[in-house]
């Protein structure tokens, strides 16, 4: 059993950066593919974006340029570094863990899952 912690989250105003961190539990977190999903209100929860075994990433086009998810399999954890944020960032994020090496964008592939963090960005 593997369990997620996120922290990092906060307010910030449009412009600015966050960096969220994704703490895992287990000694098979380096084998595992990561990702980080969002979910606005009212809205589905979206991928953000991935990270394989080795570290090959992917993106979504809305966050592609601005977002930079990396991990330490040393310290076993994920994170994922925001910069020019905007007011549409606003969600919970969740990380998630996938006992595969590869990563997928469907978060119904994903079988472990942190409690989420808010981040809100002001205009």
């Amino acid at each position: 059993q593997v369990q997620l912690v996120e922290s990092g989250g906060g307010l910030v105003q449009a412009g600015g950066s966050l960096r969220l961190s994704c703490a895992a539990s287990g000694r098979t977190f380096s084998s595992y593919a990561m990702g980080w999903f969002r979910q606005a209100p009212g809205k589905e929860r979206d991928f953000v974006a991935a990270i394989n075994y080795r570290g090959s990433t992917y993106y979504a086009d809305s966050v592609k340029g601005r977002f930079t998810i990396s991990r330490d399999n040393v310290k076993n954890t994920m994170y994922l570094q925001m910069n020019s944020l905007k007011p549409e960032d606003t969600a919970v994020y969740y990380c998630a863990g996938r006992r595969q090496a590869y990563y997928n964008t469907r978060s119904d592939e994903y079988d472990y899952w942190g409690q989420g963090t808010q981040v809100t960005v002001s205009s």
